[in-house]
């Protein structure tokens, strides 16, 4: 199972979350890659998120399935996450991508083509906190899956 964390911006390197983020990582024994990327023209509005969301499209592998964390997405438990993970791999996925747009969100058509809307709450989160949320969403959900203990209920 290859997971992808495609996001718009880039972490800044040895601070607290990307300690956490690493540390989950090398926890979750999927493999899972995180691609930082940036709009580099001086866009603004819908042409900001288009030109983010085709960026965000562009690096992550073809096939595979699409979540992209908006604020309207879905809000599971963290069984529900792992049941949803769980099952895309019993039908043979290979790839998941989860997408973390700009400060304006993902354009229309990205959410349209994504195969999951995930939110984290109502509330909103700092990107970089958001990243951080997502990789231990994702190592509990393999700690599930694997029957680990690590999740209580």
């Amino acid at each position: 199972m290859q997971i992808t964390i495609a996001a718009i911006g880039k972490l800044k390197k040895n601070t607290p979350e990307d300690a956490l983020i690493q540390d989950y990582i090398k926890k979750t024994k999927w493999s899972v890659v995180i691609k930082e990327v940036e709009e580099k023209k001086s866009l603004n509005g819908k042409q900001l998120k288009e030109a983010e969301s085709n960026l965000l499209l562009s690096n992550i592998p073809q096939g595979g399935k699409i979540i992209v964390l908006d604020e309207k997405g879905k809000t599971p438990s963290s069984r529900e996450f792992a049941s949803l993970l769980g099952k895309w791999i019993d039908e043979g996925t290979q790839s998941i991508s989860f997408l973390i747009g700009g400060a304006n969100g993902h354009a229309e058509f990205l959410k349209e083509k994504a195969d999951y809307k995930l939110s984290f709450g109502r509330m909103t989160l700092p990107h970089m906190l958001a990243r951080v949320v997502l990789a231990e969403q994702i190592y509990r959900a393999k700690t599930i899956l694997d029957g680990h203990p690590y999740h209580k209920d």
